[in-house]
């Protein structure tokens, strides 16, 4: 147990930098998203997109330009992929199978970045450049839009479900967010020692009197808005736990603060949306709490791990990058499942079963804790209103959240947002079991092999982006069924969360009375966070009890 006292220090710096950097970042969110004034060069972006920045659109047409961008960049990264070989700075590498391009178009767009293949020996640095970092960024600018969209629609009186413009949205997350912070992350990197280049791979001689080709490339830049937009992937196939990817322990702890900052400033930024910052606070004190449980469970898991050889190791070792140690690749799995970042600094298929259950737990949470950029915030504003509702049928009164009544018909939305992610997992990890191709992928039997169809599908659907690396997935089989699953994890909760807020902009605000349920307390915030953990358990205890609750029991 020496990694304690590093541990705690670690997490003790990450928690010291948040606390200053949240309501910083949150209060510039909401001025972002609030703002009526537009910047030159976003003006010349909205010229370039021939679109009118100050139109306020009706949620249907707010939601037709989310999927009909989306749509075009699958379209666009698919045939970057399928031309691959003609492209300049390709490296020599050829065009990306059908199946394979179809899941890697997806799977950017989505947010999700599961990658299929390795990335240093697959693509050339345009692709990476042009294809994939450019999807980091608008990703993640559509997740934040959505957020921004939802929280516009609760401070809204009237508004006959007019929820804001989406370019404008997706233009300001971009160029006054996502963009100034990833520059001064990329600097960074580079200055603690991350490859930026654009060299062809270098032969260098190994101590054994053997040569290897090093590849270089754009890492520092991809990384950066890798995890500021929690996308994850990775430049390397040993992702970050590559040292050209993650070169010391100062990169390590910036990684993991530059996938929480935004989730967790977006709850603040809300607060200030909606014009009440003890809304954000509460929402942003339930994040934090499911944070810091799975934080504490996987370190325990890692650092307590059963066996002979994790004993004598002084945790299980195996799979974890020696550099950083168990209890700093727990705190990176806690955080990479807990937002939607796909990105690891360990194996995640040699944590240990509870370890890889608490993983595999977070991503089936909804990944609110918290969360990817914008998802995690409607997310967990989904399940406040699930929470409110629930109050509200026990003293008999309409429920209502943020002066909003929630009815038949805003229940019914709320209801398909909760049951559509279970719903494609279940319905995936039947698929992949079930069929012969399914299983073909799969290098263990029993539990385990289960718990790596699982976390795949798990993944995939919540938009993640992480892996068991034992399954083999690179198949046209496990390339189509993750595809769907990231393409409707993606959208089909997105379209059902505007809904809904189209809704809650029709309404007037209603004043508070007796019966009206104090949504910023600390009882909520309790009650919150029990409905999140009972919603998830009662609908994936059953499959996680065939994998990891079975596995650790052996």
């Amino acid at each position: 147990m020496s990694d304690v006292a590093p541990a705690l220090g670690q997490i003790a710096v990450l928690v010291a930098a948040l606390a200053v950097a949240v309501p910083f970042l949150g209060r510039y969110l909401a001025h972002v998203y609030t703002s009526e004034k537009h910047l030159a060069v976003e003006r010349a972006s909205y010229r370039l997109l021939r679109v009118d920045p100050d139109a306020d659109q009706h949620w249907k047409t707010y939601t037709m330009s989310v999927l009909g961008l989306s749509l075009v960049g699958i379209l666009g990264l698919y045939a970057f992929g399928r031309l691959q070989e003609h492209l300049p700075l390709s490296l020599g590498f050829g065009a990306l199978p059908a199946d394979g391009a179809w899941n890697t178009a997806v799977s950017f767009v989505t947010n999700t970045n599961w990658q299929w293949y390795s990335g240093e020996a697959a693509l050339g640095h345009l692709m990476q450049m042009s294809g994939l970092t450019v999807q980091n960024f608008v990703s993640a600018a559509v997740g934040m839009a959505v957020a921004a969209a939802f929280a516009r629609a609760l401070a809204r009186n009237l508004a006959g479900g007019r929820v804001g413009n989406f370019w404008a949205d997706l233009v300001r997350g971009v160029v006054r967010v996502l963009l100034p912070i990833s520059v001064v992350a990329a600097v960074l990197f580079v200055a603690f020692g991350m490859v930026q280049n654009l060299l062809e791979p270098q032969a260098v001689h190994t101590l054994t009197g053997g040569s290897q080709a090093i590849t270089g490339g754009p890492v520092a830049s991809q990384e950066a808005i890798k995890e500021l937009g929690t996308n994850g992937g990775g430049f390397y196939n040993a992702n970050a736990a590559h040292p050209f990817e993650n070169p010391t322990p100062f990169t390590d702890v910036l990684e993991i603060f530059l996938l929480l900052v935004i989730p967790f400033a977006m709850a603040w930024a809300f607060g200030i949306i909606v014009g009440d910052r003890r809304q954000g606070g509460a929402i942003l004190a339930v994040m934090a709490l499911l944070w810091g449980v799975s934080v504490a469970l996987l370190t325990w898991a890692e650092m307590a791990g059963p066996g002979l050889a994790p004993s004598a190791a002084g945790g299980a070792m195996e799979g974890k990058e020696v550099r950083f140690g168990e209890a700093a690749s727990a705190l990176f799995a806690a955080s990479t499942t807990g937002t939607s970042t796909g990105s690891v600094n360990a194996m995640h298929d040699s944590l240990t079963a509870p370890g890889g259950g608490v993983a595999m737990f977070n991503m089936m949470l909804g990944e609110v804790a918290p969360g990817g950029v914008g998802s995690g915030l409607y997310g967990m504003l989904m399940l406040a209103i699930v929470t409110v509702f629930l109050c509200g049928l026990m003293v008999g009164r309409t429920p209502e959240y943020l002066g909003k009544k929630i009815g038949q018909r805003e229940i019914v939305l709320v209801a398909l947002y909760v049951l559509a992610t279970p719903v494609l997992v279940l319905t995936g990890i039947a698929i992949a079991i079930t069929a012969h191709d399914g299983l073909a992928g799969l290098q263990e039997s029993g539990p385990h092999g289960l718990s790596e169809a699982l976390y795949a599908v798990t993944s995939a659907a919540n938009n993640n982006g992480s892996a068991f690396g034992g399954l083999t997935s690179g198949t046209p089989f496990w390339n189509t069924l993750l595809g769907v699953l990231m393409l409707l994890g993606r959208f089909l909760p997105m379209v059902l969360v505007l809904a809904l807020a189209g809704r809650f902009a029709t309404q007037r605000h209603s004043p508070r009375g007796a019966g009206t349920l104090p949504t910023h307390t600390p009882l909520f915030v309790a009650l919150l966070s029990g409905v999140a953990l009972v919603v998830v358990g009662l609908t994936y205890v059953p499959v996680l009890a065939l994998g990891p609750i079975v596995e650790s029991l052996s």
